[in-house]
């Protein structure tokens, strides 16, 4: 098994996230620049965190253009799992290979800190070894994770059971303090139809082992490479 994560210029996470699965869980990890063609024989691919392009136009849009991104789309329609984490969740909503779109935060603010959110869907093979309904610590840092879809974009999500992470407060409530970006239904995370594409906002691999404050973001990781088989 192997991982491959995608580099674009700006991304600031994307050795954060090769460190994760390489160093932390013991999975062969490679990057992939986001200019070339070569996936390099990878099971599942992960699009990291950062600022891709500078968040120019708009985040993520310039990046849906990297040559790459072709065979990313081609990789996702075979049905293997591709995991876009908060910068690359935005990318992977103007790749529409994920439905909706991120606009500003609520408060007009780049909001840095830990969050909780709740587990929504524990069958996806990014949520396996977690329990419905599991509470998970895990940093954001972002200024555009404000989740919006069309009433019946949303609707269709919900009822399909495509959200996979919502925004809580601690004992797993919802309101509108732990919603902290102004997220349609408090949505943080979600998977597309087929289930094997996931975008969250939340950064799971800062929260991969415990000098980091928090390990819960492991169960996100462990589920993907267990998913491999």
């Amino acid at each position: 098994m192997k991982i491959g994560v995608v580099l674009f210029p700006g991304s600031n996470c994307d050795f954060d996230t090769i460190h994760a699965f390489k160093e932390v869980l013991g999975l062969p990890t490679v990057p992939l620049w986001h200019k070339d063609h070569d996936l390099q024989g990878v099971d599942a691919i992960v699009l990291p965190g950062g600022f891709s392009y500078g968040d120019y136009l708009r985040s993520g849009a310039i990046a849906r253009f990297s040559p790459l991104m072709q065979e990313v789309r081609e990789f996702a329609a075979k049905g293997k799992p591709v995991l876009g984490i908060c910068n690359g969740f935005q990318v992977l909503l103007e790749l529409e290979l994920l439905p909706g779109a991120m606009i500003r935060n609520k408060n007009l603010k780049f909001l840095c800190r830990h969050v909780t959110i709740r587990v929504e869907n524990e069958k996806t093979r990014f949520t396996k070894k977690a329990k419905k309904g599991q509470i998970l610590n895990i940093p954001i840092a972002h200024f555009d994770g404000n989740y919006y879809a069309p009433p019946e974009t949303l609707k269709a999500i919900e009822a399909g059971g495509q959200v996979v992470f919502r925004y809580c407060e601690p004992d797993g409530s919802l309101s509108e303090e732990s919603n902290v970006n102004g997220s349609l239904d408090a949505i943080a995370g979600l998977v597309n139809k087929a289930g094997n594409v996931c975008g969250l906002m939340p950064h799971p691999e800062r929260a991969s082992e415990k000098i980091l404050g928090s390990e819960d973001g492991r169960v996100i990781l462990e589920s993907l490479i267990e998913s491999l088989g």
